[in-house]
């Protein structure tokens, strides 16, 4: 029976220690950058905040301590798409949320498990990421359309040859650039009708009920 070896383990390896220390500086680093800078600054959602900083560290740690033990690529691929596909069971997590969390587990992994690459070739790849953010989140020229539902009260507009009349109610009323509009349900009862709004928005003031269709099941 092969005896344990704990006293052949070094108390401090101090080139591995130093190196785990740098990486995970340099992670913490740049996504401080994508969290503060470009997610929490449109946002302000301490709850992702919170969670994007500790998925960040666990997964760093994860990955870099069990490439200690020489972990193959299809298991840190096998632990990264487990964790890419996490969705709360209380809330349906936004897709601009989801894509962060993608991106923070990305650059998570990579710092963590590329230990053959310079640390130029770390620094360019850390960079090329945050640049590629600051494009997407600044670029303003493609029209953005969402849509949400509304329960209207008047079902006299809802007729075909009505359709602009229905339109300019909505749009004063919401205050919203309405482009189209779709009938649903309607309950002559209550002389209600349940419309689907399309609408122009800002992508960088994107709200996280966009494109929202019912109501989460965690807050019924």
């Amino acid at each position: 029976m092969e005896e344990f070896k704990f006293l052949d383990t070094p108390l401090i390896d101090v080139p591995n220690m130093s190196l785990m220390i740098f990486r995970f500086v340099l992670n913490s680093f740049f996504v401080f950058i994508l969290i503060q800078f470009f997610y929490y600054r449109k946002s302000r959602r301490l709850d992702y905040y919170f969670t994007f900083i500790l998925i960040s560290i666990s997964i760093f740690f994860l990955i870099f301590l069990l490439g200690s033990v020489k972990i193959k690529v299809g298991m840190a691929l096998g632990l990264f798409a487990i964790f890419g596909i996490i969705r709360y069971r209380t809330e349906t997590v936004p897709v601009r949320e989801m894509t962060y969390l993608f991106v923070i587990i990305s650059l998570s992994v990579i710092n963590a498990i590329a230990i053959n690459l310079s640390y130029a070739e770390i620094l360019a790849t850390n960079l090329i990421y945050v640049v590629s953010v600051w494009v997407v989140e600044s670029f303003r020229g493609m029209r953005h359309v969402s849509s949400k539902l509304i329960l209207y009260d008047r079902v006299d507009n809802i007729h075909p040859h009505q359709r602009q009349e229905l339109i300019e109610d909505l749009r004063k009323r919401t205050g919203l650039k309405i482009i189209n509009v779709e009938v649903g349900a309607i309950n002559f009862l209550q002389d209600t009708v349940m419309l689907k709004i399309y609408y122009e928005s800002d992508f960088n003031n994107m709200s996280s009920v966009d494109h929202l269709l019912k109501i989460p099941k965690g807050d019924k």
